[in-house]
């Protein structure tokens, strides 16, 4: 599981008190289902919808579980509810890297990390954060840290510096291309597609969806285009034994190599 969060181009949140919706998630052709216990759910159904999360992981289903935040007072019931169950878990408000590797000790050593990069302290300290050695891929958390900003979610340039800063410390790290946050119009086809247009030029390589009618157009957006991989193609023929070469004028070196090869990868 911990391989398809890592190639994963369209993540789906369901609310995890709507048990009725889990079948129909997992049958949406999302990559994978994040079934949530955080922000979907009200105070008064967090035991509600941590007894649906179990008993749906229970019955043999794969999902991701996005728990509540560390210091909130249904942290430790979710671990232990998730703990085993859960083939990752996605981590709201990540900013410190020894609550991380807190919880990886907690859960069995196959289970992924998903530390969900929200708050201004987590951009800062995002280097850290994706290096513990439970993390599979980092999240961007949008709408949360535009809220701490006092910026609109929406305005790309406002967020552009901090969305920079997680996919370079994703690299920097070690660990696999960050997640992109969610686009909330759900009927607004040009706002989800310049955001995925956006972050694809940033580095993305996923997108965290609310809706089952988002999922194609952030399959398509995060996938390589023909252009792109025939590109790649090109690039690894002309240059077989990885020593320098020239195609279409430009010349190929290893780094370029290494493009060619990670375009191919994804696609």
């Amino acid at each position: 599981m911990s391989r398809d969060v890592a190639a994963a181009r369209t993540l789906l949140f369901v609310p995890g008190h709507r048990p009725e919706r889990f079948a129909k998630a997992a049958a949406s052709g999302a990559d994978v289902v994040v079934l949530d216990l955080e922000d979907a759910v009200g105070a008064g159904h967090k035991t509600e919808a941590r007894e649906h999360v179990r008993s749906w992981l229970d019955q043999g289903h794969r999902a991701v579980v996005r728990i509540n935040a560390p210091g909130t007072p249904w942290y430790d019931e979710d671990i232990a509810a998730v703990a085993g169950r859960a083939h990752a878990v996605m981590v709201p408000k990540a900013e410190d890297r020894a609550v991380l590797d807190a919880l990886a000790r907690r859960l069995p050593a196959a289970t992924g990390v998903i530390p969900l990069v929200e708050t201004a302290l987590g951009i800062v300290r995002a280097v850290d954060v994706c290096s513990a050695g439970s993390v599979v891929r980092p999240a961007f958390g949008s709408v949360d840290l535009a809220a701490q900003l006092g910026v609109d979610h929406r305005c790309q340039e406002a967020l552009r510096h901090a969305r920079s800063a997680l996919v370079v410390a994703a690299a920097a790290a070690g660990c696999g291309a960050p997640i992109d946050g969610v686009t909330i119009a759900l009927d607004d086809e040009s706002a989800l597609r310049a955001d995925i247009e956006h972050a694809v030029r940033l580095g993305f390589t996923g997108k965290l969806c609310i809706h089952p009618a988002q999922i194609a157009t952030a399959g398509e957006g995060f996938a390589p285009t023909e252009d792109e991989i025939e590109w790649a193609r090109a690039v690894l023929e002309a240059a077989p034994d990885g020593s320098v070469a020239v195609h279409d004028g430009q010349m190929i070196d290893r780094p370029v190599l290494l493009r060619a090869q990670a375009i191919l990868a994804r696609a």
